[in-house]
């Protein structure tokens, strides 16, 4: 009997192996599906562009200097004008509602924005008067197939699928999430949402050459992603360079978009060369023939973010680690760049959390985030001088400007005035 049994234990056991590495059936399985909520494309874009009185902003992010005048971008949502024609006492003026903006350049008193994909071009001739000109749709960011508010929440639990079968991108916008729970079969689901974008987690996208003060062309910071040379309107995106012919600025030309070799974050020229600061490195294009980049050369590093300064044969790039863009490594590169086919890395030097940075004549401005603004004499690449160094305050980026350094950081717009060997603040400006 005893011998029976054991017999019998080994044989379901072999029966319960041999069911372990079948198949398991087909089952009914509960899935989490997102469905956009949708409005109409037309009305949301035309409610998204507004001008209005001064109020606070929201989320500070960069800023463009054109005239007397300070453009502080509110992320996402447009950007806030102030009268600097007294840096000592600037003055909050106004608002530009732009939904969807990130970057501007402006020529000649026409402002070029982007806002959901589009370029949109302003007369501000009058400030007080500000109008839309022309609104071209898709000319930027076209790897973003569809608009999606800049204030749409993200979704706090796990997608299974999102369901795009009742959207159409070139009508609607997406203005929301509803997500459904749904049950079926999981053969029944990869039938149904095999072909749609599956993921745990879906984004959605919607940032300077010193020029001297009331310029028909305007300065941004080193996060800049829009740049005007002469009569060429450069708007970068993380692969490619979107290209405009702005002879009439009324009226832009979309021309041939160039896709570079790698993730493009800033752009900065120097006369008739493009210096294009990536997540992996400085990408160099030619724009002898302004309408067709032509690439010259890359300079490679570690992985991330990295805005780039140009001073005669020197670039100077910043690496901040621990954010999207991913890497470990915080500090400031020094490239030679004289022969531009050939960049070679002159020196590094640590830094903390570097954001932006600038230069003037002798002068380097970088911004060290939480360890503040630090103030160099550039005269020997391989031995920075500190000549200044603002702690307390949070620095994001710096615009060097003929005559003073627009410095932002955390809502709070700073001006310095240069000294022979440091540099003196001017005036501090609450953006709340």
């Amino acid at each position: 009997m005893r011998k029976t049994a054991i017999l019998l234990a080994m044989f379901i056991a072999c029966l319960s192996c041999d069911f372990d590495e079948q198949v398991a059936p087909d089952i009914m399985q509960t899935y989490h599906v997102a469905v956009p909520l949708k409005t109409d494309l037309v009305n949301f874009k035309r409610e998204a562009f507004g001008v209005f009185d001064a109020r606070p902003i929201v989320e500070s992010g960069k800023i463009y200097a054109y005239k007397d005048y300070i453009f502080v971008n509110d992320v996402g949502r447009g950007f806030h004008i102030l009268d600097n024609s007294q840096p000592a006492s600037p003055r909050n003026i106004g608002f530009i509602k732009l939904e969807g903006n990130h970057d501007i350049s402006i020529k000649n008193d026409r402002l070029f924005a982007d806002s959901y994909g589009d370029l949109v071009v302003m007369d501000i001739s009058d400030i007080n008067n500000i109008t839309l000109v022309s609104r071209l749709a898709n000319a930027i960011y076209q790897e973003f197939w569809c608009t999606v508010a800049f204030d749409v929440p993200a979704i706090d639990q796990e997608i299974d699928a999102w369901d795009y079968s009742n959207f159409n991108a070139s009508e609607e916008a997406i203005v929301g999430w509803d997500v459904q729970e749904v049950r079926m079969m999981q053969s029944e689901f990869n039938e149904t949402y095999g072909g749609i974008y599956e993921t745990d987690d879906i984004a959605f996208a919607n940032s300077a050459e010193s020029v001297p003060d009331n310029s028909v062309t305007g300065q941004g910071g080193s996060f800049a992603r829009f740049k005007i040379v002469e009569n060429y309107l450069y708007a970068v995106e993380p692969w490619s360079i979107n290209i405009f012919d702005i002879s009439n600025l009324d009226d832009p030309e979309v021309l041939d978009e160039v896709y570079p070799n790698g993730n493009i974050e800033t752009i900065f020229n120097q006369g008739d060369i493009l210096f294009l600061g990536g997540t992996q490195g400085m990408y160099i294009y030619d724009i002898s023939d302004p309408a067709k980049p032509t690439f010259v050369s890359e300079f490679r590093h570690g992985k991330a973010c990295d805005p780039v300064v140009v001073s005669g044969d020197y670039a100077f790039v910043t690496l901040r680690s621990g954010n999207g863009c991913g890497g470990t490594e915080n500090g400031l590169y020094i490239v030679d760049v004289s022969d531009l086919s050939n960049p070679s890395l002159t020196k590094t030097y640590p830094m903390a959390e570097p954001f932006g940075l600038g230069v003037k004549e002798e002068k380097l401005f970088i911004c060290d985030g939480s360890a503040g603004l630090k103030v160099y004499d550039k005269t020997n690449v391989e031995d920075l001088v500190l000549l200044n160094h603002f702690t307390d305050i949070n620095t994001y980026d710096v615009i060097p400007l003929a005559h003073s350094l627009l410095m932002i950081g955390d809502k709070v717009l700073y001006q310095y005035a240069y000294l022979d060997d440091e540099i003196r603040l001017l005036s501090t400006f609450d953006l709340n």
